[in-house]
């Protein structure tokens, strides 16, 4: 399991965290519809800013399933240090907050009265590249499809970082397996 820290932090997807990186004088926008069924499967971590949940962490992915009740089983796993480090899991339960499923509350606990923020904020057409962000700032990331994307390719995702007010120069860049 990821360090009790990881999970305790998680379940508010960065209220924990104490940096902010956006601009939250920004309105922040998300894309105007998901569909959760092709937005499910697996994601790996491209870039993110900074937190102490997942210092270390390296090969993050995120692996998603829709449920019967409609919500989204969340598996978010990492290596430590190094890619052929221990794996370390969280699990949760993700539900949309608007008839858009963009806007979606993640709990990683059920004795949490509320769940953190998570806001697609770009996907391409073909869902290859996301952008998630919260309202606060405290986190942001960019998943794709595959573990290693052509930087030419991230210019979507960074330019709707920096529209939503995130600082891109302080992403950092998650090593992961050759692909």
């Amino acid at each position: 399991m990821l360090r009790s820290g990881l999970l305790a932090c998680a379940i508010l997807l960065g209220g924990c965290a104490s940096e902010v990186y956006r601009d939250t004088a920004v309105p922040m926008r998300t894309v105007a519809s998901v569909d959760l069924g092709r937005y499910a499967g697996r994601w790996y971590e491209i870039a993110r800013f900074p937190n102490w949940f997942e210092e270390g962490c390296v090969g993050t992915t995120a692996d998603y399933a829709p449920r019967s009740d409609g919500g989204v089983d969340v598996v978010n796993s990492c290596r430590k240090e190094s890619l052929d480090g221990p794996v370390e899991t969280a699990r949760a339960v993700a539900r949309a907050s608007d008839a858009s499923n963009a806007r979606l509350k993640v709990k990683f606990s059920p004795l949490m009265p509320v769940g953190g923020d998570y806001w697609i904020i770009y996907l391409d057409p073909e869902y290859r590249l996301a952008v998630v962000g919260t309202p606060g700032g405290r986190t942001g990331w960019i998943l794709a499809r595959r573990p290693q994307v052509p930087a030419v390719e991230l210019e979507p995702a960074l330019a709707a970082l920096r529209a939503n007010g995130y600082d891109t120069e302080r992403l950092v860049w998650v090593d992961q397996p050759p692909g």
